[in-house]
Order: C-alpha cells, then sequence, then structure tokens
C-alpha cells in the first residue's frame, strides 16, 4: 500500500510519517516545497490519501481560499481524472461549521471532496479535528496549548485573556492511531462520506486551569511533586510539555543530604502514592532503627549486601535477612515492626527506597525504637 500525504511536513503529517514507518507502510508525500505538477503522478500511485495540508494563520484571508479550498478542489479533479477511487482522510476543522473565513474555506474542501464522492465513488472520512496538540507543534502559530508549553518551558510570559474560557482538545498521537487504525482497516464502503468523523478522547479543559496544570510540570522539578501523569489529559499534557525542552534541558539536579553514614537523596514524589529516594551506607553503618504505625517502605538494595533486621514492638519477636545487589529482592517494612538495614558487605551499599506516603516533618509516623 501506498500513502500519499499532504502537508506532510506539518505538525500532525510530521507525526504520521513516525507512524507509518513503525507499521511499515510505505508512503509519498506533498509538501509546499512541491509543485503542482508532481500532484498528479502522485495522486496516481497512491493507495490511500491523507490530506494534511492547509493554510491557518495567512497574512491575507485571500490564503485560505488557495490553501485550504482550491488545493483540496485541485486534489479532488486529479483523483478523478486519474480514475483513482481511493479512500481519502480529510483534516478539517469545527471551524467549518462556523461563519468566519478560515471555516468557510474549510466547508468548500469539503464540498470538493462530497462531490467527488458522488462523481468518482471515493470514500471521503471528514475530520472536522477541533484543538489537536501534542510534540512538534508551532508555538506562537495556532495553538495555544503549543505557545503555552514553549513560553513556559523556556521562562517567558503566557497571555490569558479569559481563564474560564472551555476548549476541546485531541491529542495527537489519537489523531495518528485513529488514521492508521483506517488506512490499516481498508475496508471501507466506496462512495460513503462520512461527515464529522471523530478522533476520540476529546477533552475538554478551562484554559486557565491548563496554564496552571502546565506551571505545575515546570515547578515539579523544585518541589519534586509530579502530578498524576500517567493517563488521559495530564499524560498527554506532560509529554507534550517536555517535548518543548532544548537538550540542555534534559537533566536537572536534586539536593544530596549526605553525613558520616553515606548519602540520601529524594527523586520523585507524588500526590497520592508516595515518593520514591535512594540512600547509600558505608560499610558497617546502620541505617534505621524505627517502626511506623501507618507507613510502609519497600527497599531494593542494587549494590551491595545488607543485612535486614526486624522486631515486633508488641510481642519482640524478631527476625533477619540478608539480600544482595546481585539478586534483585524488594524487602518490604511492616507497621509495628521496626527495623534497620545494615552494610555488612566491604563496599558501600547503595539502596532503593519507596515510601507510600511523602515525609511530612508535622507528622513523620517515624519512631525511634531498638531492632
Amino acid at each position: 500500500m501506498s500513502v500519499l500525504i499532504t502537508g506532510a511536513n506539518g505538525f500532525i503529517g510530521k507525526n504520521l510519517q513516525i507512524r507509518l514507518r513503525e507499521e511499515l507502510i510505505e508512503y509519498e508525500t506533498f509538501t509546499r516545497s512541491d509543485s503542482l505538477s508532481s500532484l498528479k503522478e502522485k495522486v496516481t500511485r497512491a493507495k490511500f490519501i491523507v490530506h494534511l495540508a492547509g493554510v491557518n494563520r495567512p497574512e491575507d484571508d485571500a490564503e485560505f481560499l488557495e490553501g485550504n479550498t482550491n488545493l483540496s478542489r485541485r486534489l479532488a479533479e486529479l483523483a478523478k481524472e486519474c480514475g483513482n477511487q481511493c479512500p481519502i482522510i480529510f483534516s478539517s476543522s469545527i471551524q467549518a461549521g462556523r461563519n468566519n473565513p478560515y471555516g468557510d474555506s474549510k466547508r468548500m474542501a469539503e464540498d470538493a471532496f462530497d462531490a467527488l464522492a458522488e462523481s468518482n465513488g471515493n470514500t471521503i472520512l471528514n475530520y472536522r479535528l477541533p484543538n489537536v496538540f501534542g510534540k512538534w507543534c508551532k508555538p506562537n502559530y495556532n495553538s495555544a496549548i503549543a505557545t503555552f508549553c514553549f513560553n513556559i518551558a523556556h521562562d517567558l510570559p503566557i497571555n490569558i485573556h479569559d481563564p474560564d474560557h472551555v476548549v476541546n482538545l485531541v491529542y495527537v498521537d489519537d489523531v495518528v492511531n485513529e488514521f492508521i487504525k483506517v488506512i490499516k482497516s481498508y475496508n471501507v464502503d466506496q462512495g460513503e462520506v462520512r461527515l464529522g468523523v471523530r478522533v476520540e478522547p476529546v477533552y475538554q479543559a478551562k484554559v486557565g486551569e491548563l496554564a496552571e496544570l502546565l506551571y505545575s510540570f515546570k515547578q515539579s522539578r523544585e518541589t519534586h511533586i509530579t502530578e498524576r501523569v500517567g493517563t488521559g489529559l495530564v499524560r498527554a499534557l506532560y509529554s507534550t510539555y517536555i517535548s518543548y525542552y532544548e537538550p540542555e534541558q534534559f537533566s536537572y539536579s536534586l539536593k544530596k543530604h549526605e553525613d558520616p553514614r553515606g548519602v540520601f537523596v529524594e527523586m520523585l514524589k507524588t500526590k497520592d502514592s508516595g515518593q520514591i529516594s535512594f540512600f547509600t551506607a558505608h560499610p558497617g553503618v546502620t541505617r534505621g532503627g524505627h517502626y511506623h504505625h501507618s507507613k510502609n517502605e519497600k527497599f531494593l538494595v542494587i549494590q551491595g549486601t545488607a543485612k535486614f533486621k526486624f522486631r515486633n514492638i508488641h510481642t519482640d519477636e524478631t527476625y533477619e535477612l540478608i539480600t544482595q545487589g546481585d539478586e534483585p529482592r524488594v524487602v518490604e517494612t511492616v507497621p509495628g515492626w521496626s527495623h534497620d538495614i545494615t552494610n555488612i558487605g566491604k563496599e558501600d551499599m547503595r539502596v532503593l527506597l519507596w515510601a507510600n506516603e511523602i515525609f511530612d516533618p508535622e507528622m513523620p509516623d517515624t519512631i525511634a525504637h531498638k531492632v
């Protein structure tokens, strides 16, 4: 299969090219640097067309007609001339339903593809996309998310006219995955026009809330407290935000607490799932010697040899175990048991530590007790 992508060097086009390569799907591109005369040959060869080319922020509104409507009309004309009935994905816009120059140009482009479906039998999948965000979206152009991410990551101010304004958003990975699914299925009926095909999920959020969330990503390097970046909109926004880092921003320093026993470093804190740290201990050094009522921890020795000792604070029962860095084994502390860890090896010991809650000096839940 050969897929033709128009506007291939744009934001969505770049992401789509990567995914097509991953799926081992052949494709050709048509960009601003290509002549219209070359388009006919590419349309002739295409087994699927993804029409992404368009104009968003012209200096003159007349460019909307040329870049959005006329190019779409020419693409439809060429498909008919070639007798190519391949399916066409058209990246339209929710603005197509509104009375403005950009929306009018997109709606007239839709009309051109509707006519192609009727006269030539092509299946048209018309996606009226809301605001699309994600990596490689151009800041200070047509995406507030891209502008916010770039400016906040580069210590530049952002402007918000109405913090309560609600926007509809789709993530570029979801857009591209939808396109890939349709391209691979390739079982749509000829001549069908699918108007307003949706990409899911569509996220809704207030502009002010989005800005606050992006600022929290920036602050997390100081507080070490991460937002819930594993799912949904927050996941997509965080991935987008960090994509605007310059290479010299790829790393940041952590505070190291050091004493005669070794070092202790907090790496990551969460709002509801505790924190991750690591510590070292010199040979013969013992750390701990306390118990918790509710707090619990997981230890993983990644270098050296450790002896863990436990004592039940109620029954006085004791227990010991030894772990080594070359045999990964998690050791958990249990409420009501005092515990300590001793480096019984000849080299410095290094230990990863997860605790189920962020350390609170006002309520540490850490009570000294012999082991």
